[in-house]
């Protein structure tokens, strides 16, 4: 059907448009002096007529050609394909980071070279979620504040090129836990996803917001969303001397078991590494969507079509201003040579016609004695 290989089939009927106003309106009214005078010599008639002939017959069939083009691209040709089965889980996973400043400590190591906390996080994460083909995931940061940085989506190298863009400081550097699990939950409360989780991932202790890490995973325990926990650092809360940067493994552990989820202890790079691939072995529930047909759109061609006709026409009126004025350089009359018989100039005089000879010719002015 016509519908199939057109968006907006309805434009079509702009294709006669040219035609109809060719017989339906007035000629235009010539006026006086407009037209190029060009003397009725050879050379103009060959250069003005031929011209003429040629310059109209490829003028109006550029002007058609481009009408036809332009209607083209107005209605839309398109063409319907199948799409392949797209991998789809039926999850909403929301990663859940922690950017406090203890962040930037280091102690872990990239290919046998120091990192930061942060570097190391990043590059496993962000491997991770490129992992996730399927998954709708989202991407909350949280410091002393939290927010999305990524909406829940499929788009996951999106979500990827955010991790590996983060930096210390854009959230604070205190620790709300709590805040950021808080966020997580509030965005996966209202998804219809029959299976949703958070990874919550922090080096530190909550210091900052109004809310407590054990509130927000008994809240998601009641919301039905699992939080699965990862603490990261070598020292641990209560264990070792003051260390500020120590990590509080012990609530994150709770906030795990309250939510039906699952707790990490991180101290290396290869630890970060085999928990990815651990979530990645739990978290797998892979299917196939059903295929689907699409619309793939083509108006860009003739739209690139019309572009060069309307090229080509201009270019056509500038051969027709050339050639008109190649006709009104060949038409020119030749320039009358001055003859004997002209006035002279200033100082002389020339023969007196009034003044006759007895033989009836003109006689010369004798010099005055």
């Amino acid at each position: 059907m016509i519908g199939d290989l057109f968006a907006s089939p309805l434009a079509l009927l702009l294709l006669p448009l040219p035609l109809v106003a060719l017989l339906l309106l007035p000629p235009a009214a010539g006026e006086e002096g407009g037209a190029m005078l060009v003397p009725e010599t050879i050379a103009a008639r060959l250069a003005a007529g031929i011209g003429a002939r040629v310059a109209g017959r490829s003028r109006l069939g550029l002007a058609g050609l481009l009408w036809i083009a332009l209607v083209l691209a107005l209605a839309g040709p398109q063409r319907l394909e199948p799409s392949p089965a797209l991998p789809v889980s039926g999850r909403d996973l929301v990663l859940v980071l922690d950017l406090s400043g203890s962040m930037d400590r280091k102690d872990f190591e990239i290919d046998g070279t120091p990192a930061r906390r942060l570097d190391a996080v990043k590059k496993v994460a962000a491997a991770f979620v490129r992992g996730r083909t399927g998954d709708r995931i989202g991407l909350v940061i949280f410091a002393e504040r939290a927010f999305f940085a990524a909406p829940p989506t499929f788009d996951t190298e999106s979500v990827a090129r955010t991790i590996e863009a983060a930096t210390i400081g854009i959230a604070g550097r205190s620790t709300a836990i709590g805040e950021g699990l808080g966020l997580g939950l509030k965005r996966l409360a209202k998804s219809p996803a029959p299976s949703r989780v958070v990874i919550l991932l922090s080096d530190g202790a909550n210091n900052a917001g109004t809310v407590g890490p054990r509130d927000v995973a008994v809240l998601a325990r009641d919301l039905g969303i699992r939080v699965h926990t990862i603490a990261l650092g070598a020292n641990e809360l209560g264990m070792v001397g003051d260390d500020p940067d120590a990590v509080d493994a012990a609530t994150l552990r709770r906030v795990a078991e309250l939510s039906g989820g699952t707790a990490f202890r991180v101290r290396s790079t290869g630890d970060l590494e085999a928990v990815s691939a651990t979530l990645d072995a739990m978290e797998a529930n892979r299917g196939r969507a059903a295929a689907a047909q699409v619309f793939h759109s083509y108006w860009v061609y003739p739209a690139v079509a019309a572009l060069l006709l309307a090229l080509a026409l201009a270019a056509s009126d500038a051969g027709l201003l050339t050639r008109s004025a190649l006709a009104q350089t060949f038409g020119r009359r030749k320039r009358r040579r001055p003859s004997a018989r002209q006035p002279a100039g200033d100082g002389e005089r020339g023969p007196d016609p009034a003044v006759k000879s007895e033989s009836g010719r003109p006689e010369r002015h004798r010099e005055a004695a």
